[in-house]
Order: structure tokens, then sequence, then C-alpha cells
């Protein structure tokens, strides 16, 4: 059984790409920094959203990774987009990016319209909380 427990009260809308509340057992707590769609080198790399989201969610789960734990121990986590718009109507790659890095469960999440992020060429920062089993 999983240590984190994904509710959906059904009297909120369907919870589609994202679950409304995650309970998590006792274990340890990892926050994870905003990350963007930076290259090893510094630069941003990915020309669209979706690419630009693949290798900000492979920066996280590799920051996730090296501190023990795995994509399924993700409790939370915030996308910070400068084109909401864009990545709204983008959303079904974004899900298949998800579905092939992380699986088919999803964490709490929010996805937040910013007029810009820290490189004037990201188009998208990942944040997040996980937890793992003790």
């Amino acid at each position: 059984m999983s240590h984190l427990e994904r509710v959906d009260p059904p009297e909120l809308a369907r919870a589609s790409g994202f679950s409304h509340a995650v309970v998590a057992q006792p274990g340890r707590t990892v926050f994870l920094a905003g990350q963007t769609a930076m290259d090893a080198e510094g630069r941003i790399v990915g020309g669209d959203v979706v690419a630009q989201f693949e290798q900000a969610l492979g920066n996280l789960l590799t920051a996730l990774r090296t501190a023990g734990g795995e994509p399924a121990h993700l409790a939370s986590l915030t996308v910070y987009a400068v084109d909401l718009a864009d990545y709204r109507a983008r959303a079904r790659d974004v899900g298949a990016v998800w579905r092939r890095l992380v699986g088919s469960d999803y964490p709490a999440m929010a996805g937040i319209g910013v007029a810009r992020l820290w490189d004037d060429e990201a188009l998208v920062e990942v944040q997040g909380t996980a937890v793992l089993p003790d």
C-alpha cells in the first residue's frame, strides 16, 4: 500500500490531471526547489512549453531521486507558466509527458500564470513536495 492517499471528494468536480488532496503517512518530507528547463550547462532548452515542461519535470525528478525518492512520492506540485493559456491548450501533450515520466497517479497540483520566470527564456517552472516512507 502506498504511504500517500489521494483523496477526491465526490462533492467536488472530477479531478483530472491532479488530486484534490493527498494525505501522507509519517515519513521524510522533501521540499523540491523550482526547476525550469535548464540543462546541466545552465542553458534553457526546449522550444515550446511541452519540451520545457519535460525538461523541468525531469530536473525535478532527478533532484527527488537524488534525495532518495521516486515519482510516486510526490505529494504536491505547482506549475508556473508564463502563458497559462498555451499550457492549457497543450494539456494533452503535457499529460503524455507526465504519464511517461511519472505514471498515472497525480499529486495535489496547482497551475499558476506568471508574468515571467527567473530566466527570460523559461516558459514553465515546477516546484514540489514529496514524502518518502520511513
